[in-house]
């Protein structure tokens, strides 16, 4: 799998609440920089995102993923996290680095 689709399955597993291929796509030592906290290692992640979220049954409609040229590139995802009726939450910028074709890290940056 490409790093743009990477990134897309991501919030694909988010939005389905499916956690096995969501930490089939995180390495090990994954660490989430929010504005809000720093969740580090993949299986906190995973309990975080299904048991301990604030807001659940959300989207993330993405507006452009924009991947960095060469082997080792980032990529950047813009897109709206909206809420259970379709309502916006915040915008979002979120920027995926790599260890080999896992995700060993998602910098978060958010707009209301």
């Amino acid at each position: 799998m490409d790093r743009d689709a990477t990134a897309r399955a991501y919030y694909r597993a988010l939005d389905d609440d499916d956690y096995e291929t969501l930490a089939d796509l995180l390495a090990p030592e994954f660490v989430h920089y929010r504005p809000d906290r720093t969740i580090e290692g993949r299986d906190r992640f995973v309990t975080f995102m299904r048991e301990e979220r604030p807001m659940k049954a959300t989207s993330h409609p993405l507006d452009g993923v924009f991947e960095e040229s060469g082997s080792d590139g980032d990529v950047a995802v813009r897109g709206r996290l909206l809420d259970p009726d379709g309502e916006p939450v915040v915008s979002f910028v979120d920027i995926f680095a790599f260890e080999g074709e896992r995700v060993e890290t998602i910098h978060t940056y958010t707009q209301a």
